[in-house]
């Protein structure tokens, strides 16, 4: 029986360590709203966790007349400015479960679609040293739902991603941690992850400590 804590978390950022999935969806309604065009609350749930070019190529196909790039930096552009506006949106417990790991000396990566500019300005909000390692949707060939990301993630800490426990909210980002071999955690913020694969959802990480990590090993050896 597993007792030992895993050998690095590796954490999505926007809905599962901050709270920014509002920003992305507004930032879309704006962009195809440029373009005299609609844009649903049910469309924008389709995009949550994907990759920021795939998530471009669906908005140039719903009107947005702009080279994929510029749509990417528009979108990140417009969350950057609110963030630096309004502040850092922390989902319930992340920034203290955050907090504790360190504490704990388990090693840490940020692996999220937004772009590297976007996640350095959540990083530099974080008061402590928060991640060992940082990947960005702009620097992986295969975003969410590929397991590319969350295996980069293990290769760059040094450590097998089989001994590492993933945290996420939507749908492809558990996708990509499961796949990874990872423990996955799912913890919905939005959209409902009963029907992905996981190792375990939480409802929150309200409370949560780094020896409940402990049992999400296990639970993963277990289904191996």
């Amino acid at each position: 029986m597993t007792t030992r804590l895993p050998a690095a978390v590796l954490w999505d950022m926007d809905g599962t360590l901050v709270d920014t999935e509002p920003y992305w969806m507004a930032a879309e309604v704006e962009l195809l709203g440029s373009f005299g065009r609609a844009w649903t609350h049910e469309q924008a749930l389709q995009l949550i966790g994907s990759g920021l070019w795939d998530s471009a190529a669906v908005l140039q196909r719903a009107g947005a007349d702009l080279p994929a790039d510029e749509i990417v930096t528009r979108l990140t552009d417009s969350v950057r400015e609110r963030i630096n506006a309004e502040g850092i949106p922390w989902r319930p417990g992340a920034r203290e479960f955050l907090e504790g790991l360190r504490e704990a000396s388990v090693p840490t990566a940020l692996v999220t679609m937004s772009i590297r500019t976007l996640a350095e300005d959540v990083v530099r909000a974080i008061p402590f040293p928060a991640f060992d390692v940082v990947v960005a949707g702009d620097e992986v060939d295969e975003p969410k739902p590929h397991p590319e990301p969350y295996l980069r993630a293990a290769d760059l800490l040094g450590v097998d991603i089989r001994d590492c426990v993933a945290i996420e909210d939507s749908v492809s980002g558990l996708t990509s941690a499961h796949a990874s071999g990872a423990a996955a955690i799912g913890v919905p913020n939005i959209l409902s992850l009963d029907d992905v694969p996981h190792t375990v959802l939480w409802e929150s990480l309200a409370g949560r400590t780094p020896a409940d990590l402990v049992g999400v090993l296990t639970m993963a050896g277990e289904r191996a």
